[in-house]
């Protein structure tokens, strides 16, 4: 997944400041269990823990790009699915390109777009930008926030991070939860509203969302809005276009550097990305493609027909998986793991969820992490 924290304060050197630092990134070791690294100037600080999936040495975070106006230096989470368009358009304008990270071509397209570089980018990301030529942070969220972003003010400082208990760890910032955030955790928990989280002055960037700190402050601007316009196509130009826009969807994300899998609950959603991902393995001449699905012990025993559910999920597991021909991987787990992954899962999330779903998805992935790196699922 990777992750990042940082802080940044204008009036102040913090440039000493490392081992809060170390403590703050040491809270993401989950998220990044691969490398780590750390960048200090007397008004910034930034880190970074990495989850290895392209490009093992050119992806080194933080990086950082000297230019003849200034010096600029990311931490990114995500992946940017128009690498391949973005540097392009990079080599055309005298970019060099030293890797095939997309680390570097995001840092690289900031250099060249500025600010506007949210509006070329086609992936799912997070990340920071310190810009020594404007002597400012630049944060940025994906349009429809897949990636997190978290973030508190405190006596002129900018602290921020993928996750919640890495803000706790700079000194001053509490633990509060307060009445807005009591009410949101019973009353449509585990949503919230945007922006906001369950504790005192702690936000987060908004999806479809930018932010610059700087010395007037925090100065946060929306990038993108989704519109509904009038459907006009047939119904025969509607399954193309669809078609087209699933298969484009799904095969950016097959680039991977790790060993790539997909889940397969043999619902709709698991069962088109897998069906698009083996498609695309098939035609590169790749193995077939690994998938993997969760059962629970005596599932088969007491599972009970519904109009609802018709069938186990097995049932379409192993249709979908014979018919695809993938290689398919069934993970069997019993109720006593999923209670004691229900405190790991709530610690994981930073706040209560989805009880034994998230418990059941924490070790989920711990299985399937054994022998992969990178999933695709809905």
């Amino acid at each position: 997944m990777c992750g990042f924290v940082g802080f940044v304060n204008f009036k102040k050197d913090i440039s000493k400041d490392k081992v809060i630092l170390q403590n703050m990134n040491e809270t993401l070791s989950k998220r990044g269990p691969d490398e780590e690294g750390y960048y200090l100037d007397k008004s910034v600080a930034l880190a970074h823990k990495r989850l290895i999936v392209i490009d093992p040495e050119g992806g080194k975070q933080p990086m950082i790009e000297k230019y003849s106006f200034g010096t600029y230096v990311i931490v990114y989470n995500g992946q940017i699915y128009n690498t391949k368009e973005l540097k392009e358009t990079l080599l055309e304008h005298d970019f060099t390109i030293n890797s095939h990270s997309d680390t570097e071509i995001l840092l690289k397209s900031y250099i060249y777009y500025g600010k506007d570089v949210v509006n070329h980018l086609n992936g799912i990301f997070a990340f920071a930008v310190w810009d020594t030529s404007k002597n400012e942070l630049f944060l940025a969220r994906d349009h429809f926030g897949v990636k997190p972003l978290f973030y508190t003010v405190l006596n002129d400082t900018l602290v921020f991070g993928s996750e919640i208990k890495a803000l706790f760890k700079y000194p001053g910032v509490e633990k509060i939860v307060d009445r807005q955030g009591i009410s949101e955790l019973f009353g449509i928990g585990p949503a919230h509203t945007p922006g906001s989280t369950v504790f005192k002055n702690i936000y987060e960037i908004r999806p479809a969302h930018f932010a610059v700190f700087n010395t007037s402050g925090l100065h946060v601007k929306r990038y993108w809005k989704l519109h509904s316009k009038e459907h006009k196509d047939s119904f025969g130009q509607t399954c193309e276009h669809l078609k087209y826009l699933l298969n484009d969807a799904i095969t950016r994300q097959l680039v991977s550097d790790m060993p790539l899998c997909t889940f397969l609950s043999g619902g709709l959603d698991s069962s088109i990305i897998t069906k698009f991902a083996s498609d695309y393995y098939k035609a590169q001449g790749l193995p077939p493609l690994d998938t993997y699905s969760i059962d629970y012990v005596d599932n088969d025993k007491n599972f009970v027909k519904s109009d609802f559910q018709p069938n186990s999920d097995t049932f379409y597991v192993d249709f979908i998986s014979k018919r695809l021909g993938t290689n398919h991987h069934k993970i069997v787990i019993d109720t006593p793991e999923l209670v004691d992954a229900l405190e790991d899962a709530m610690i994981a999330r930073d706040m209560p969820g989805m009880a034994d779903i998230d418990s059941s998805l924490l070790l989920f992935c711990k299985y399937v992490k054994k022998d992969m790196t990178v999933s695709l699922t809905r």
